[in-house]
């Protein structure tokens, strides 16, 4: 199968389970029209021995029910505590078995010479994966055991995204500061091109933005790559700005900061200094594309409930 931008592993982990976030991942993708056939067959719960069908029984939820509750919007962790209060109790130890289980179907079960066949099938090395879950990782062009679900937090990276004046910048720099990781000020990494177009009231194109996004991808590269984990500030105003910061959403979460444009341009018109100008605001909205997975939350909000919000919702102590 081919590589999905925006699929994450199985292997990754949201809140205390692998493979929801990857069949949210897929309910999300193929609403969008953009999950390959051949990935549709996987999908929903007509098929018992699906990991899909596995999760929602687990979890006690029907599939139908958890396809629309993550179509309704909202981060993972969200959806998940959903799951767990609509469906069966499950106790941490519960959730360890899941994990355990799941990660190691096809080794040394009734799977594994599906496993093998398909190792083969698909064009590599005998033995070179060993369970359903790294045969997707490695079909999807991922390291094998690049993701553990055994990891204490598999976050590395958190977006603080919205228009113009929303308090990115603020909120980025506090989130940062409280759990000692790495800031990048997506502002700062704009080119002078862009800079001077801005100052100049002209807002800014597509092609403007290409480079600009891939010098914040660089910089979250640069620190994750160097087992650091980050905050960024940007603007990440539309899906495709979002698929190229982070393609790998088993890593990585969006905070958009949501106001009205009352409120936005009452901050704008007191804001010195800076090269944005008022008059674009009405241009941020217009090219804003409200973000389906992202954690919502009201920028007219106090700082310090916000960060304390954040930091509930993704278990970041």
């Amino acid at each position: 199968m081919p590589h999905v931008p925006q699929l994450r592993s199985a292997h990754a982990r949201v809140g205390r389970l692998i493979h929801f976030g990857r069949m949210l991942d897929k309910i999300r993708l193929n609403a969008r029209g953009e999950l390959p056939q051949d990935y549709v067959a996987t999908v929903g719960d007509q098929k018992p021995n699906q990991f899909d069908a596995r999760c929602c029984r687990f979890l006690g939820v029907p599939y139908a029910d958890v396809r629309e509750r993550a179509l309704q919007g909202g981060c993972d962790e969200e959806i998940l505590l959903w799951a767990h209060g609509k469906g069966l109790a499950r106790s941490d130890e519960d959730c360890l078995i899941w994990n355990r289980f799941m990660s190691k179907i096809g080794w040394r079960d009734d799977r594994t010479e599906i496993v093998a066949q398909r190792v083969i099938e698909y064009g590599f090395q005998p033995g070179a994966a060993q369970t359903l879950c790294e045969l997707f990782d490695l079909d999807e062009g991922r390291q094998i055991g690049g993701t553990r679900s055994w990891e204490a937090h598999p976050l590395s990276i958190l977006v603080v995204m919205g228009v113009a004046g929303s308090g990115k910048t603020t909120i980025g720099k506090a989130l940062a500061d409280a759990l000692k990781w790495d800031y990048i000020e997506g502002d700062s990494l704009h080119p002078p091109e862009n800079v001077a177009k801005m100052a100049s009231g002209v807002a800014l194109s597509d092609a403007d933005r290409a480079p600009w996004l891939e010098s914040i991808r660089s910089a979250i590269d640069s620190s994750v790559a160097s087992g650091r984990k980050v905050v960024v500030a940007c603007s990440a105003l539309r899906h495709a700005y979002r698929q190229a910061l982070t393609p790998d959403t088993g890593s990585s979460r969006y905070i958009h900061l949501k106001g009205d444009f009352a409120l936005i341009k009452g901050r704008l018109a007191a804001r010195t200094g800076h090269f944005m100008k008022e008059s674009l605001l009405q241009s941020q909205f217009d090219a804003l594309e409200a973000p389906e997975s992202a954690l919502v939350v009201d920028a007219a909000d106090e700082p310090s409930a916000i960060i304390a919000r954040i930091r509930k919702v993704f278990d970041l102590t």
